[in-house]
């Protein structure tokens, strides 16, 4: 990889599948704990706290984005965060007490479409700095699909109603990707504005996956969230960035291809359980 240490790169890959596997473990903890609510609102969110299982959770989630810091800091975005979308297999094989065909094929392709996306950025992306108009412009951009996914939240229920909400914490947790190089890569300065937005990103990532636990099954909502974000976060890195500065043809078709199977695994998942539910 141009202008990096494989040995460092390693190191951020390494941390990166850890917070996957942290990932997986704290969504399954966070669902259980939102289970015990009945009406999750943002008056009633501080009841979350009482819940043992959402604070493990919580604790876990931590580990994960202090994993995610460090691996960010190490190696471009494109490279770090599609490897978050390993928590999808996990999750899946940890809660599935019958894995059917169409469950394993539509975590199959998410999961190997993710892998792939990885193994062309980690051959193409070069680092870069991300500027104040690119950080400006991959906000309004988020803005703009997150109030996407909130309409279409708000008109729908069960496992659409938890995918679009999912969804929109992926694009918030792309941006999130993107401003927490920012920030680690320019210390001992401070970009506050990219502190800012990095904080605004993520608390509202972070409330749109409580939602999206009460309304479905943690396997969509993460799957959601770890495929969207990874993808919003390569798509900001490649083209606002220049992280894909020099690539090939070839190498962004496979881009194309790799995250039309992601996304496409991602929705057969959400078929799988809305059959599921109204069965």
């Amino acid at each position: 990889m141009p202008g990096y240490d494989w040995h460092v790169v390693g190191i951020a890959i390494l941390c990166a599948v850890l917070a996957a596997g942290c990932s997986a473990l704290g969504a399954m903890w966070q669902h259980a704990g939102v289970r015990e609510l009945t009406d999750l609102k943002l008056t009633s969110a501080h009841r979350l706290v009482t819940s043992r299982r959402w604070v493990y959770g919580f604790l876990v989630l931590f580990a994960c984005a202090v994993l995610q810091i460090v691996a960010l800091a190490l190696a471009p975005v494109s490279v770090v965060a599609p490897l978050n979308a390993l928590a999808i297999p996990i999750i899946a094989v940890a809660r599935a007490r019958k894995f059917s065909g169409l469950l394993a094929v539509a975590v199959l392709v998410a999961t190997a479409g993710i892998v792939v996306f990885v193994w062309i950025t980690a051959g193409q992306a070069v680092p870069t700095e991300v500027s104040a108009k690119v950080a400006l412009q991959a906000g309004q951009l988020v803005v703009a699909g997150v109030l996407v996914c909130t309409v279409v939240a708000t008109f729908q229920a069960g496992a659409v109603r938890a995918l679009a909400l999912a969804v929109g914490a992926g694009i918030a947790y792309g941006l999130v990707a993107v401003l927490v190089r920012d920030v680690t890569t320019t210390l001992p300065q401070i970009e506050w504005v990219s502190l800012l937005g990095l904080v605004v990103a993520f608390l509202v990532g972070a409330w749109f996956i409580q939602l999206g636990y009460a309304a479905g099954p943690p396997d969509l909502v993460v799957a959601g969230q770890t495929v969207v974000n990874p993808i919003v976060a390569a798509w900001i890195g490649i083209k606002l960035l220049g992280e894909g500065t020099g690539m090939s043809a070839l190498a962004q078709a496979g881009l194309v291809i790799s995250a039309i199977a992601a996304v496409s695994g991602t929705i057969v998942l959400a078929h799988y359980y809305r059959v599921k539910v109204t069965a």
